[in-house]
């Protein structure tokens, strides 16, 4: 039975009398402050102090490791814009250097052939592609192989409760560098890189505050269901890969302009760049992953896989800053953790359950402290200053009426489409629009509003200043593109390289950094 994302049974936490807790400045008293909250352990409560400065005692070693495994998985985030460069332009016809005898790859080629559905048997342009990623490619693949035993585990139980190859999990490598939050320049998202409205077929709703294509349980079981109709429709594993990067359109016009010929390799030149690389990326890596040793590339062998984690309903309104203060969680892994909560903040709507993924050591730190949590957060959003963003949306569809002033490119920033998005859904055969014209939008990002006239969400920075009209971020040591992108909702890696001029991703602490379109 697939994975569902349903309430945890109450968990039975040890008793909070033998935690020390660290009392650093004003304390809130939680007797004091929950005399209308009832609570689920009124002993704990009665002799527990929390304040902004608490921290409850752990293993030093443990949380070492967890530090480092969490930093590793964060710090491959920048990893993904490489990636999907790498596969969407890979030139391998004029690769002259070899890393691997011809003979030798023939026959594991055909030993990997053997166990799996896909067809792997020998043709020079797989071997130019295996060649390449050797060259090019051999501290990213060892940096998968680490991060991979994080996520691996998670895709294979998913994976085989719909019956599909377990070998689709190298898939996400080629997607997204298994960065759950990594966003292409058409606005794929996710593990899995989901569509905005291919996402909501599959069952994965968008807000303001969530986007379920950046869970990865729930965008793995949506890839699987996905994958699944793609199979059906082709009978054909490699075409199915094919049909998911660029849609079972592309892959159905290549066959026809191939004469006819159902083999991917014979269609390949009839494909889109993209995907023209996209199948032999997928088989390099896979060849890579079950070949790594032969091949010298190291295995970090980590011991907490993404099942040494567990959840938690979360019933009131939470940040990742307060979660990080009273639990003693880090904010990165909590980021790692639950990469679907865009703002870094977990929202209590009605009708629909939210859950918090910890280290399984944590879980039962929150639920025996949880009104106080609850309480404790309650209090410290009530005092900000700024406003919490509103939830807000995105429909299924709307119509938009064109007014004065716009152009498709301005609608189509506005909801998070492309302009031949547009197009296509209307039936347009150029970019000349009419005043009052009617059209037919599928957005993928609804616009973040707030709850009362301050303009300044929570995750306002103060590394952001103003030059003149400019919004400015000055970077700081350990700083990368993917970080910066995370505090800013609606700045992406692309738009900052695009409006600082930066074609790498290594970023010099004081480099000063604009935040929007802007002359600075």
């Amino acid at each position: 039975m697939a994975q569902e994302q349903v309430a945890p049974p109450v968990l039975e936490a040890k008793s909070s009398t033998t935690e020390k807790v660290e009392i650093i400045q004003n304390p809130i008293k939680l007797n004091a402050a929950f005399k209308e909250t009832p609570s689920i352990n009124d002993k704990s409560i009665e002799s527990t102090t929390i304040n902004e400065g608490y921290k409850l005692e752990d293993n030093s070693e443990a949380a070492r490791y967890d530090s480092l495994w969490m930093k590793e998985l964060y710090d491959n985030a920048s990893l993904y814009d490489d990636m999907y460069n790498y596969v969407s332009n890979l030139e391998v016809d004029t690769l002259k250097q070899l890393t691997i005898d011809t003979e030798v790859l023939k026959e594991r080629l055909e030993l990997l052939d053997q166990k799996t559905p896909f067809n792997i048997a020998y043709n020079p342009s797989l071997e130019r592609v295996i060649q390449s990623f050797l060259l090019r490619k051999h501290e990213f693949i060892e940096r998968m192989i680490t991060a991979s035993q994080f996520y691996f585990p998670m895709f294979e139980q998913e994976l085989d409760n719909y019956n599909i190859p377990l070998e689709i999990k190298y898939l996400a490598i080629v997607e997204s560098a298994l960065n759950p939050r990594a966003k292409s320049r058409v606005g794929a998202t996710g593990l899995w890189q989901f569509m905005y409205s291919t996402g909501k077929m599959y069952g994965l709703d968008v807000s303001s505050y969530v986007d379920d294509r950046s869970d990865p349980i729930k965008s793995t079981e949506a890839a699987c269901k996905y994958l699944s109709k793609l199979y059906e429709t082709f009978g054909d594993w490699d075409l199915a890969l094919a049909a998911y990067n660029s849609g079972p359109g592309n892959v159905n016009k290549a066959i026809r302009r191939s004469g006819g010929y159902t083999n991917y390799w014979n269609i390949r030149r009839n494909l889109p760049r993209e995907t023209a690389g996209y199948v032999p990326a997928f088989l390099a890596t896979m060849y890579l992953f079950e070949y790594a040793e032969e091949h010298g590339i190291k295995l970090n062998k980590v011991e907490r896989p993404y099942f040494e984690t567990d959840t938690v309903h979360v019933k009131q309104l939470i940040t990742f800053d307060q979660i990080s203060k009273l639990v003693g969680v880090s904010k990165e892994e909590l980021i790692v953790l639950n990469p679907s909560y865009k703002l870094n903040i977990i929202p209590n709507i009605k009708d629909k359950k939210h859950f918090l993924r910890l280290p399984k050591e944590a879980i039962g730190k929150f639920v025996t402290n949880e009104a106080a949590i609850y309480a404790f957060a309650e209090k410290e959003n009530k005092s900000r200053e700024s406003a919490l963003p509103k939830l807000v949306t995105a429909e299924d569809r709307i119509r938009y009426k064109v007014k004065s002033g716009d152009y498709l490119g301005k609608i189509a920033e506005r909801y998070g489409v492309g302009v031949s998005q547009i197009k296509q859904w209307n039936g347009l055969r150029s970019n000349n629009l009419r005043i009052g014209q009617r059209l037919i939008i599928y957005p993928r990002k609804p616009v973040t509003t707030v709850s009362s006239s301050k303009n300044e969400a929570i995750q306002s920075s103060p590394a952001v200043s103003l030059n003149g009209n400019s919004k400015i971020h000055t970077v700081k040591a350990g700083d990368s593109l993917w970080t910066i992108s995370r505090k800013y909702p609606g700045i992406t890696i692309e738009k900052l390289k695009q409006w600082n001029g930066i074609s790498g991703n290594n970023l010099q602490p004081g480099t000063k950094l604009k935040l929007c379109d802007c002359s600075s």
